[in-house]
């Protein structure tokens, strides 16, 4: 009974309801989570989580001016995992902080190594969750992390969503503070979405704003989503940042964003997230004669 309730208590916690009377299935899925649970911390263990990177591109020039480091999970016994169904749980776990750490440190390693190799180094993004940012020793972990080289600020972004920045605007302001004095970029992660003041954007200490990937979409639907996304550039540009449009998908897409003055985009249009060695190769390595930057 005691079992029953407590999964029933569960699924209530995670569905926003007062309260839920117990069924068969709750039992279920408490177990298929916690044994979802238990295989991440083994895949901890086992240093099973790796970065695939998705390159930034600039929309005048068509050249690689960034990467995006994304999480993925190599389960040995099925494969890439998708991170909708590890992401949440590294969260609610906590586990999402020591992920988070190793993101960093590999995506720094990388950035560097690409340098000493004398290859086309671009700057990598990293995102940030809210429980890392909350964190009280956040910073000082950033700090640490790109201490062990004079070279390794510059060779990372930091990205956070504009609804995490928003839930506490004093103490965002003061964090970021901290982090673009270590010499870090950062920008503003699916924009749009947070309900931002604009006296509060003018506020931020940030270099790029991010265009959520929704937008890029309505963007061809309708006129009013292009006079949205345009608004956007225009207001950012005028604080004088950055503008990356996320999940850009086609090529009208691309167009009207090179018409809006866009900076940069990210998408499948260009490329899918690949893993590092792919990303070198394709990405960073010494272009030949006839080799086409973007080819499959």
């Amino acid at each position: 009974m005691f079992r029953n309730a407590e999964a029933a208590l569960k699924r209530a916690k995670a569905s926003g309801d007062q309260y839920l009377f117990y069924a068969p299935k709750m039992t279920a899925m408490v177990a298929r989570k916690l044994t979802l649970e238990n295989k991440l911390r083994q895949a901890l263990d086992n240093e099973e989580f790796v970065l695939h990177y998705q390159p930034k591109v600039n929309l005048a020039s068509g050249q690689i001016t960034g990467a995006e480091a994304l999480i993925r999970w190599h389960d040995p016994r099925t494969g890439l995992v998708p991170p909708g169904r590890f992401i949440p749980i590294l969260e609610e776990t906590g586990m999402i902080h020591e992920v988070g750490r190793r993101a960093l440190r590999q995506a720094i390693g990388d950035y560097l190594r690409w340098r000493t190799a004398g290859l086309a180094a671009v700057r990598i993004a990293v995102n940030v969750s809210p429980l890392q940012l909350r964190h009280r020793d956040f910073i000082g972990e950033v700090g640490q992390a790109v201490g062990i080289d004079e070279r390794a600020a510059a060779g990372l972004e930091l990205e956070i969503t504009e609804s995490l920045i928003m839930a506490d605007v004093r103490h965002s302001i003061v964090a970021l503070k901290a982090i673009r004095a270590l010499g870090i970029t950062i920008a503003i992660d699916d924009f749009g979405t947070g309900f931002s003041s604009l006296s509060y954007l003018a506020k931020l200490p940030v270099d790029t704003l991010k265009i959520d990937r929704a937008f890029v979409t309505d963007m061809t639907a309708a006129p009013a989503g292009l006079a949205l996304v345009s608004t956007i550039i225009n207001l950012a540009h005028s604080f004088r940042l950055n503008v990356v449009a996320e999940g850009v998908e086609t090529e009208e897409q691309a167009q009207l964003l090179r018409a809006s003055n866009c900076d940069e985009m990210q998408g499948f249009l260009f490329s899918k997230p690949v893993p590092c060695e792919i990303f070198e190769a394709r990405f960073l390595a010494p272009r030949t004669a006839g080799d086409e930057i973007g080819d499959e």
